[in-house]
């Protein structure tokens, strides 16, 4: 009997394992032509706008847009976390386009006087461009703008009064005046 009772213990001291652990793999949709599926999280140039589905190459996918979190995988809980922020995006942007508004309004009733070098028929020795009139800006009204957003046909090469457009956002653009007066300098000092 002391050998049945031996013969039990060992058994009963092995466990009974369950089944496997399941592993969560993410695995991507593949498009019509083989590639990943993904969910624009911002905008990415020559692919494509916020919230739009796209196919790329597994490894622009896995090793560009993914990391730098300008995409995310395809599922109904991102879709629906994307239309939130989508919401709140809108809500910021027609905030900005405000703004942007108060300040062509702003813009539209300044003058800027730049002074330059000149002849005595009114020819600028240099010009006057995008950044002259941005300094101007600045230093005369205080009005922050980058250069780029100042938009002209030419550069101003004679002094008169001009009428400058200023491209704020794609549906915001106003124009600002712009003297140009020259420093007339004699040809021949003696």
């Amino acid at each position: 009997m002391a050998k049945a009772k031996a013969a039990k213990a060992p058994a009963a001291k092995t466990e009974k394992k369950g089944p496997a652990p399941k592993v969560n793999h993410r695995h991507t949709p593949k498009g019509q032509h083989g590639g990943m599926q993904i969910l624009l999280v911002e905008d990415v140039s020559n692919l494509g706008k916020t919230g739009d589905v796209v196919e790329v190459k597994p490894g622009y996918g896995r090793n560009y847009l993914l990391p730098r979190g300008l995409a995310t995988f395809v599922s109904a809980h991102n879709l629906k976390l994307l239309d939130l922020h989508k919401i709140k995006v809108q809500k910021m942007r027609e905030a900005k386009l405000a703004d942007l508004r108060s300040q062509a309004d702003q813009l539209s009733r300044l003058t800027v006087t730049i002074e330059a070098n000149a002849n005595e028929e009114g020819h600028l020795y240099g010009s006057v461009g995008g950044p002259e009139i941005v300094r101007a800006l600045r230093g005369q009204h205080h009005v922050q703008l980058e250069p780029e957003a100042v938009r002209l046909e030419g550069p101003i090469k004679e002094m008169g009064l001009y009428e400058v457009k200023v491209h704020l956002a794609p549906e915001v653009e106003t124009a600002v005046k712009v003297l140009v007066h020259g420093n007339t300098v004699a040809a021949d000092k003696k």
